[in-house]
């Protein structure tokens, strides 16, 4: 038996939810999605995943093996490094999901749900994201154009300015752009021809020419800085990390006056008393008070209207953003399309938009275009009446008329997103009874040498020994003495001492939390129960590992997570007798199963943290030896069906491979 099954008519299964894909304004479509229809089509170029077959067992790829024990790619025409780096960023964007009983419009699973929250933790994960698919991205482009004003590179900037010369001549400069943009949409070949690829980190924005990476080596070839990295696309994911961690900082600092202009040098206090950056409202009070001023939070009517419309605008942006990146990564996969999606299609449906319009500019004289412009802004200034009665119209005839003017309902439709590719990429691994193994992790610090350089493909207008200088690591600097200084230098051992005293007595409280904890889970405590084993020491193994078994707790209890893919459909249940491999759940012991759950019920899977954010600034910052395993809810059918995991080291494999198991429609929370 296949560990999953055709997709069913996704209608039938989730009739009883209320929720629907009409609640986002979108008309419902029947059946399952393009994502469902694709994992099962036959590809003409199959990696270890797809050869594999549809056998009667799950196929282990090497799900606890090194990245190097992967000679061949897993998916056919996709790289290793690249699926990896796809499966980590989906790791982070998707948490929460939720089955919906039709499929939207763009007939692709993990559609934004209308009743989309904030939170910090969210808009951190969109900000990153943004800055590593759109920042990235736009940073190439005006590295590109840099390149190209420099004069560095004299061939290939004459070229260009010979044809703008000529196009601007012939008053035809606007078809001129239109068909260059048409044969870089088209025809991927010409890309690198008119714009040559280069480390991004080795190109001078300002100069165009060659400059040394800010991390000292070129050790990346797709980060800001250069820096080394142990897999694909990680050096480019810590700058998005630190990037919005230094933006918190700024604006913390800001609200409680950290470094306030006012304050004396050699004041008193303000090395030996801790960072109070990480409490903004009562830090914002505290230095009210010390200026004489009385705390907001004690007679201010401001502060929690403010409060509100702060984050209803925080949520709006993180939605904008998140609908820019989801857009550019459509653009992007359209441009440069990975199976087991259309690759030519999309394209050529791009083109033909991008050629009318070239047509167009070229009938068209600049004044005819100047006129209509005119025109446009006249009846959209002055028509208010006229258009509001065209709106009404357009409501009641066409329904739904507003979603399908957007791209990703239209010209972009069927075009996925990263997330929507990587979905898609572990259906085909469930659809062939083999899932995708994890990402490779590493603990280990990547080495500082540089990335490997074709210096025959650089054009930057520089020699082989100016780039190599360039891309090796700088030389290691002596440091230099201090002169002994006659004045005396103040020593702060004694405040390092008390922190270390607080940081000891810190870990000794949670130590002692988690004993209460247990002895309340004995006598029945379900809170305390969920806290057992969310701390572990760090790089301890785990066990079971997947793909079928995952070490988890239930209530407390210790076992494991366990897909039985001989039913049909597939059985999900917990069970505490994890001495055999026998995935079917009769081979258990009587009375250790805790709960079953056919694959096909779930309708919603929740990824939760093992403590809260407070919980984890503690832990981080007084028990460095110790990481905090983090949990998974998962809810069928009935309200019920609701069954808390915790402590498991593999959530995101499980979340993983019960997102792609079955033909349930996903939108994510």
């Amino acid at each position: 038996m296949s560990a999953t099954v055709p997709p069913p008519p996704v209608g039938t299964d989730l009739s009883h939810e209320q929720q629907s894909s009409d609640a986002n304004g979108e008309p419902p479509i029947e059946g399952p999605t393009d994502s469902h229809v694709l994992s099962q089509v036959e590809q003409d170029e199959k990696g270890l995943s797809q050869l594999a077959g549809n056998t009667a067992e799950i196929t282990n790829l090497g799900w606890s093996q090194p990245s190097e024990h992967f000679e061949e790619p897993i998916i056919g025409g996709l790289s290793n490094e690249d699926l990896w780096m796809l499966i980590r960023r989906f790791d982070k964007q998707i948490y929460n999901v939720k089955a919906v009983p039709n499929a939207p419009l763009q007939n692709l699973d993990l559609i934004r749900s209308g009743d989309d929250e904030f939170s910090p933790e969210k808009l951190r994960t969109t900000l990153e994201r943004f800055y590593t698919t759109v920042f990235i991205g736009l940073t190439g482009l005006v590295k590109q154009i840099a390149r190209l004003r420099s004069w560095k590179e004299p061939r290939r900037t004459a070229i260009f300015c010979t044809v703008y010369t000529v196009a601007w001549l012939l008053d035809q400069l606007i078809p001129a752009l239109l068909t260059t943009l048409f044969a870089l949409i088209v025809y991927p070949p010409c890309r690198p021809i008119l714009f040559p690829p280069a480390p991004l980190a080795l190109v001078d924005k300002s100069t165009g020419g060659v400059q040394k990476p800010m991390a000292g080596v070129l050790g990346s070839h797709d980060s800001m800085t250069g820096a080394p990295e142990n897999f694909k696309g990680e050096a480019a994911e810590q700058e998005a990390s630190n990037l919005v961690s230094d933006v918190a900082t700024v604006a913390v600092g800001s609200a409680v006056g950290k470094n306030d202009q006012a304050v004396p040098e050699g004041a008193p206090l303000e090395e030996s008393v801790p960072d109070a950056t990480d409490i903004v409202a009562s830090s914002a009070d505290a230095r009210s008070a010390a200026k004489g001023g009385i705390p907001a939070d004690s007679h201010d009517k401001t502060r929690q209207p403010m409060k509100q419309s702060v984050l209803d605008a925080a949520n709006m942006s993180m939605q904008v953003i998140s609908d820019i990146t989801d857009t550019y990564e459509k653009f992007g996969n359209a441009l440069a399309g990975t199976a087991p999606f259309p690759r030519t299609m999309p394209r050529l449906r791009l083109g033909s938009v991008i050629a009318v319009l070239s047509l167009i500019s070229a009938f068209v004289s600049s004044y005819v275009f100047m006129k209509a412009s005119g025109f446009i802004v006249g009846i959209v200034f002055f028509g208010d009446p006229v258009i509001w009665r065209g709106i009404k119209f357009l409501d009641l005839h066409v329904p739904h008329w507003q979603k399908y003017l957007l791209p990703q309902n239209s010209l972009l439709k069927g075009i996925p997103t990263n997330a929507q590719l990587t979905l898609t990429l572990l259906r085909i691994g469930e659809a062939n009874a083999s899932p995708l193994p994890p990402p490779p992790t590493s603990r280990s610090k990547p080495a500082s040498r540089p990335a490997s350089l074709h210096h025959e493909e650089l054009t930057l207008g520089a020699t082989d020994a100016e780039i190599t200088e360039a891309a090796l690591p700088e030389p290691k600097l002596v440091p230099v003495k201090p002169k002994a200084s006659s004045s005396p230098t103040p020593s702060h051992g004694w405040s390092s001492r008390i922190i270390g005293f607080f940081r000891g007595t810190t870990a000794t409280g949670v130590e002692s939390k988690r004993g209460v904890d247990r002895v309340r889970a004995i006598v029945g405590s379900r809170h305390a129960a969920n806290r057992l084993g969310v701390l572990r020491p760090k790089g301890k193994e785990s066990l079971p590992t997947g793909p079928i078994g995952f070490e988890a707790r239930y209530k407390g209890k210790r076992g494991a997570v366990i897909i039985d893919s001989s039913k049909e459909p597939p059985v999900l249940y917990f069970t505490t007798d994890i001495q055999h491999s026998d995935a079917r759940v009769e081979s258990r012991k009587a009375g250790s199963v805790l709960f079953t759950l056919p694959v096909t019920d779930i309708r919603e899977m929740k990824k939760q943290g093992g403590m809260g954010w407070k919980g984890k600034l503690v832990v981080g910052w007084a028990m460095g030896g110790k990481e905090v395993v983090d949990g998974l809810l998962i809810v069928g059918k009935d309200p019920r069906q609701s069954y808390q995991l915790t402590a498991m080291v593999m959530r995101n494999q499980l979340f993983n491979r019960l997102i792609a198991i079955d033909g349930q429609v996903w939108e994510r929370c």
